[in-house]
């Protein structure tokens, strides 16, 4: 290692002279202590220094008046101050949460507390540092599909994802989408708990889609009012697995994208599904028509029962009366028989004869001329 000579090439430090010392002169002698007063061996001059650190100063900063030994202005000095330390607290103890995140403070590396957006303060690194997750952000994941462009239109399928077993063992092929979120109210452990968080989602999804596939029948799972359902299924399922890995992640919906049956039966599959659709068609068919015969028919007969009761009150009124009539004959011909019979007699040939042709024939001992005219004799001609 060289030594102090060896660096300022002699004796000394380096400096005008050969005995120069670190502000650019050499030592001198104080006086005392045996020192040569020529030479190299005594201690830099304190003042000597000040001095100089003071004339660099001057050079920096601009003096308050116009000669060489002027002061600094306090006022400046102070606003320099102030304007250091605002920047140094602003960059080393404060930081700013977005909107859409939530901020998780670290303390030695290990989660102290969690923050809400805005301006908040902390302490510098490497005491606290902090996190800042998006908890609004909808995050997708697909299971069974990788796409080949950025826009999402072109993709490739991914067998050994989407072909799933069902309860009677046939094989089905089915594509689907994830959609999560950080969780709000616990977004430490979707930093600290997961390595890939992305991938333990996809690969939770894909388990729980598989285990309720193989509870459900091939014919039901190809039907398409039922994906609705089977999606959130396997989105509750994947909730729970991600709840028992205390994963902070929540997951908002499951999209069936297809549920196709294997390639060698597809177009018989096809045809089933088709078939479903008329059914549903025609029960939809049925349905409207049961909505308007139905409520035609309840009327038609509340129609009838009415004239029904109508009848019958009117039968019943007309037998009260009749009975009523009677009765009254009978108390008259109680009194009178002999006119009460008369009277009946009468009244029922004349209801008998009123409607018939008639010939009135003078007694044998009267003496009446007989006249028959023709025109009586004629049918219709009533007398």
């Amino acid at each position: 290692m060289p030594t102090v000579n060896e660096m300022s090439g002699g004796g000394g430090w380096r400096g005008s002279g050969g005995g120069g010392g670190p502000w650019g002169q050499g030592p001198r002698n104080t006086g005392g202590g045996g020192n040569n007063n020529g030479g190299g061996g005594g201690t830099p001059d304190l003042e000597e220094i000040l001095r100089r650190g003071q004339d660099r100063l001057r050079r920096v900063f601009p003096r308050r008046g116009t000669g060489t030994g002027g002061g600094f202005s306090p006022l400046l000095v102070i606003g320099i101050v102030i304007v250091v330390l605002a920047f140094v607290g602003y960059n080393f103890f404060t930081f700013r949460v977005e909107p859409d995140q939530q901020g998780v403070v670290l303390r030695f590396g290990e989660p102290n507390r969690t923050v809400g957006p805005g301006l908040n303060f902390r302490l510098p690194a490497p005491i606290e540092t902090v996190f800042t997750p998006s908890v609004q952000q909808l995050n997708e994941v697909t299971v069974g599909r990788v796409y080949t462009n950025a826009a999402g239109t072109a993709f490739r399928d991914v067998p050994e994802e989407s072909l799933m077993l069902t309860a009677e063992g046939n094989i089905v092929d089915v594509a689907f989408s994830v959609f999560w979120r950080v969780d709000i109210a616990n977004p430490q452990a979707y930093l600290f708990s997961l390595l890939n968080p992305e991938g333990t989602v996809k690969a939770a999804a894909e388990s729980a889609m598989r285990e309720v596939v193989g509870r459900s029948q091939l014919t039901s799972i190809l039907v398409t009012e039922r994906r609705a359902a089977i999606g959130d299924e396997a989105r509750d399922l994947t909730q729970q697995i991600l709840d028992s890995y205390n994963a902070g992640i929540n997951i908002t919906d499951i999209q069936i994208l297809k549920v196709d049956p294997p390639p060698q039966v597809i177009d018989a599959y096809r045809d089933i599904d088709t078939a479903g659709q008329n059914r549903v068609a025609r029960e939809n068919e049925a349905t409207a028509y049961a909505n308007r015969v139905v409520p035609e028919a309840r009327g038609e007969a509340a129609r009838i029962v009415e004239e029904a009761n109508a009848y019958r009150d009117r039968t019943v009124a007309e037998a009260q009366g009749q009975a009523d009539r009677f009765l009254q004959v009978y108390a008259a011909y109680r009194e009178a028989p002999e006119v009460i019979r008369e009277r009946i007699y009468l009244e029922t040939m004349a209801g008998i004869l009123a409607g018939t042709n008639k010939v009135i024939m003078p007694a044998a001992d009267a003496n009446i001329l007989p006249y028959l005219p023709l025109q009586g004799l004629t049918p219709g001609a009533a007398r």
